[in-house]
């Protein structure tokens, strides 16, 4: 068992102060795998005492010195990787090959990303050729609590804290109790890259402890979140009588609009990207929408697809995908499920229940509905899993329609060969990123969501600028 009780404040490791312990759960098998302490408000008040404590020499810090120190990180996260590795795959359930890839190359990605963007960031600059005496400065937004869910976990953290530091900002790190050694990992490497104490600071606890407690917190200008809607709402409340800054990176039921013309590899691409990451991904594409003539094939392939998928512990290697993260997210999916099957949807792979020969683990069959209508609550409702629910349409203008027609707006996509089509989508969907034919984004494009899917963007240039305040100055004398 893998005991980690202590947090990482003021540049060192302190045992908690209202500390009660909490069991991680693997859920490739269901046993506890370590213990940590959830904090309470004097573990949160010493973790921000020392990040306002540090803000003004940080802040302070010329724009290169901090960009050097992530730098410094980025070495040491690439030299520990596997480390980082192990940790994912043990706690949130990601298979070996896909936590070295996918989840951990995500933060290395990231951390570049930022450390590319920054010194290509004007942090001062006159605001036009015609304004000398005019001067914009762009200044760190203060002490910020970035709290992070536990399905992407570094992916999220890095996302935060690279950002944050290149801004000038200092942090307190809440990670999600349910996945914390990746991120008790990553502040062992903020410590390694020499970053000055009470930069970085880190406090285990949970959303009603810690996370409100941050949220609330007179000395905390900032909260920047990635979690559930639900979630996101209560963090804004609580964060209101404060004024400070929200940034939010929410939930998501992103349409996947399929034409006729659509290239042969759409539809597999389609299901095993819902299928990814077990489906736990916010910007998977759920709701895969089919133009009329080539929806029975589509229905066909999808199935099959979806049937080839293995499923498996995360410590095997290969291609598969792992448990969902708990017994909670397990129950929520199968009673959606059963609610799929209850209003009428057409079940054509998976279903209800563990796949076969897996009777410990929270595993779920990969799942795809047909025939699903844009009331069914499969439609309308972020699952969080592997199931995909499939629907018609007859008209660009439909199928826009019923891809609008929900309360998310975080990832949409496009899948045919007529660019002019690919571009009006692209202007009409409401959504914060749209990709089409299977064109991933590129380094430093903004990862963020409209509606319920939150506010904010995240990544490159985007990125830092969400943690920035911007001065304007007059009178600015010649240096």
């Amino acid at each position: 068992m893998i005991e980690k009780r202590q947090f990482y404040i003021n540049g060192a490791w302190v045992d908690a102060i209202d500390g009660t312990d909490y069991q991680v759960i693997n859920p490739s098998t269901e046993e506890p795998c370590a213990v940590i302490a959830l904090g309470g408000q004097a573990d949160t008040d010493a973790a921000v005492a020392a990040a306002k404590a540090a803000l003004p020499g940080w802040m302070a810090a010329p724009p290169a010195e901090r960009i050097a120190y992530v730098e410094k990180l980025l070495e040491v996260y690439n030299r520990r990787a596997e480390e980082m590795s192990q940790a994912m795959s043990l706690e949130m359930g990601a298979p070996i090959d896909m936590a070295r890839s996918d989840q951990t190359g995500a933060g290395s990605w990231h951390l570049q990303n930022f450390i590319d963007a920054a010194k290509a960031f004007d942090f001062e600059a006159p605001l036009n050729d015609h304004t000398p005496e005019d001067r914009i400065i762009h200044e760190a937004v203060g002490v910020t609590a970035l709290i992070t869910p536990w399905n992407w976990p570094m992916n999220q953290v890095t996302l935060k804290v690279g950002a944050a530091a290149v801004a000038g900002c200092t942090m307190v790190l809440k990670p999600s109790e349910e996945s914390p050694l990746n991120a008790m990992l990553f502040a062992e490497m903020m410590d390694e890259a020499g970053f000055p104490a009470g930069v970085f600071n880190l406090v285990n606890g949970d959303g009603v402890g810690v996370g409100s407690q941050l949220s609330s917190h007179p000395d905390v200008d900032m909260v920047s979140f990635t979690g559930s809607t639900r979630a996101g709402k209560l963090i804004s409340k609580a964060a209101a009588d404060t004024l400070k800054r929200v940034h939010l990176e929410l939930g998501g039921k992103g349409a996947n609009l399929i034409f006729a013309d659509a290239d042969d590899k759409a539809v597999k691409r389609g299901v095993r990207h819902m299928m990814e990451n077990t489906g736990q991904s916010c910007n998977a594409p759920s709701r895969m929408m089919v133009e009329a003539p080539i929806y029975d094939r589509v229905v066909t392939e999808a199935a099959e697809v979806a049937k080839s998928i293995k499923v498996g512990p995360a410590s095997e290697a290969g291609r598969h995908i792992g448990p969902v993260v708990n017994a909670v997210q397990w129950g929520k999916i199968q009673d959606l499920i059963q609610k799929g099957i209850d209003e009428g949807a057409r079940l054509v792979a998976g279903g209800p229940g563990r796949p076969e020969g897996l009777n410990r683990g929270f595993y779920v069959r990969p799942t795809v509905f047909a025939d699903v209508t844009p009331d069914m609550t499969i439609a309308r409702e972020e699952i969080f899993g592997p199931v995909l629910s499939i629907m018609k349409f007859d008209t660009e203008e439909e199928g826009l329609r019923i891809a609008n027609d929900t309360p998310y707006g975080l990832t949409n996509y496009v899948q045919t060969q007529d660019g002019a089509r690919r571009n009006r989508l692209a202007r009409k969907l409401r959504s914060g990123m749209v990709q089409m034919n299977g064109k991933s984004r590129s380094a430093g494009s903004p990862f963020g969501g409209m509606k319920q899917s939150g506010n904010g963007r995240e990544g490159g240039h985007f990125g830092i600028v969400d943690f920035l305040e911007v001065k304007a100055v007059s009178g600015w004398a010649p240096e």
